[in-house]
């Protein structure tokens, strides 16, 4: 698979490198609790260099495999910093041609529409470079950012899905959503 780096007017999406891994535990470390609500549990080690060096190569493998595409945001002003997050992950080509979005963003970029723009990167790769059909995302009921930011993109509600993932250890149930790409051809 080709190198994969998406730039909008104030982000760079791209998957890591080695040199990036003291800006990913920075990044993982200060939004830590802010972030544990939303996430799966993390077990210790996840915060640790070993392992982000260690996924830093299995991410580039799932690349290689075309299997999926893990980027982190960096911001134009500071290329150094990681604000988030953007994995379109569980790519299925065949006759389904769809992926799962997953994202996170840093608690001090929130709320100045830093993730729309970075999603909209993502999906206009996914449609074009990917030739996906089928983008599907799922979030918390009470998390009405992500659905907003979700709507704003042009996702339609599916239905929602009753314990549907084990959330900061807890079943938690999902809205299930999804966007699908209109001009998808053949080939």
């Amino acid at each position: 698979m080709p190198e994969v780096t998406i730039s909008t007017e104030r982000l760079t999406l791209r998957p890591a490198g080695a040199d990036d891994v003291p800006a990913i535990l920075r990044y993982f470390t200060g939004n830590r609790e802010f972030l544990e609500p939303w996430e799966p549990r993390k077990p210790e080690r996840f915060f640790t260099g070993e392992f982000w060096s260690e996924q830093v190569q299995r991410n580039r493998d799932q690349l290689d495999a075309g299997t999926a595409v893990r980027l982190f945001i960096f911001p134009n002003d500071a290329p150094g910093e990681v604000i988030g997050t953007v994995n379109l992950t569980e790519i299925v080509r065949g006759a389904f041609h769809a992926c799962y979005l997953g994202y996170g963003l840093s608690a001090a970029r929130e709320g100045h529409g830093y993730m729309r723009e970075a999603l909209r990167g993502a999906i206009g790769h996914a449609f074009g470079a990917l030739r996906l059909h089928r983008i599907m995302a799922n979030y918390l009921p009470h998390n009405r950012r992500s659905g907003n930011v979700l709507k704003g993109l042009g996702f339609t509600v599916e239905g929602f899905a009753r314990d549907y993932l084990r959330i900061n250890g807890r079943w938690e149930d999902h809205v299930l959503t999804s966007l699908t790409n209109p001009e998808w051809t053949e080939e």
